[in-house]
């Protein structure tokens, strides 16, 4: 009974947030959703494309599933998961990234949580686990990925929010009034002496 209340919640939170991250990508031009938005690079395709391989990985590879998606070898891992090259379409990544969930989401549902599985990339002892395991280890990724493209995405245009539903029209006003609290509090803090 827990663990198929477990496997529905975690299941569940997945699918939640790769809805989000995909949301992140909504009206943005092709150069903002590619533009390298930190002094690392860091990019909302990019992420997009990140999370899919990561999952592509966990729930195929590890599983003795493989992604139907051609993926290098995790060995020959380069970087070049996280941003978009130019002749890669945002729909391309789309794509991989919803056929990576189908795929996933087979493996998931055909699975029970004690499902053994193998990592070769991480170290001993840690390499053997299970579905349980790597459910939460991917929820955690494509969650902290989200985490991040909302704040690139408010870095961009302003737009915050997890869903379009909870979307509220941006108050340039309160907004601005909002951060100069927060600044005055920082100064007021940073000026006393210890």
């Amino acid at each position: 009974m827990i663990d198929d209340f477990a496997k529905d919640n975690l299941h569940g939170r997945l699918r939640r947030d790769r809805k989000a991250l995909l949301w992140k990508l909504d009206g943005l031009t092709e150069y903002d959703a590619r533009r390298p938005l930190t002094t690392t690079g860091t990019n909302l395709l990019g992420l997009v494309k990140h999370v899919a391989s990561v999952e592509a990985r966990y729930f195929g590879e590890v599983f003795d599933r493989p992604s139907p998606e051609p993926l290098p070898r995790w060995q020959d891992h380069d970087g070049s998961d996280l941003w978009a090259a130019e002749d890669e379409t945002r729909d391309q990544i789309i794509g991989f990234y919803r056929r990576t969930w189908e795929h996933s989401d087979t493996t998931i549902n055909e699975l029970p949580l004690d499902a053994p599985g193998h990592v070769p990339w991480w170290p001993e002892p840690y390499p053997n686990t299970n579905l349980f395991a790597v459910m939460v280890h991917v929820l955690g990724e494509c969650n902290r990925h989200a985490g991040h493209a909302d704040i690139l995405r408010e870095g961009l245009d302003g737009r915050t929010g997890m869903r379009p539903e909870y979307e509220k029209q941006i108050d340039e006003e309160a907004r601005a009034a909002y951060c100069a609290k927060i600044e005055l509090a920082a100064r007021a803090a940073a000026s006393i002496k210890a």
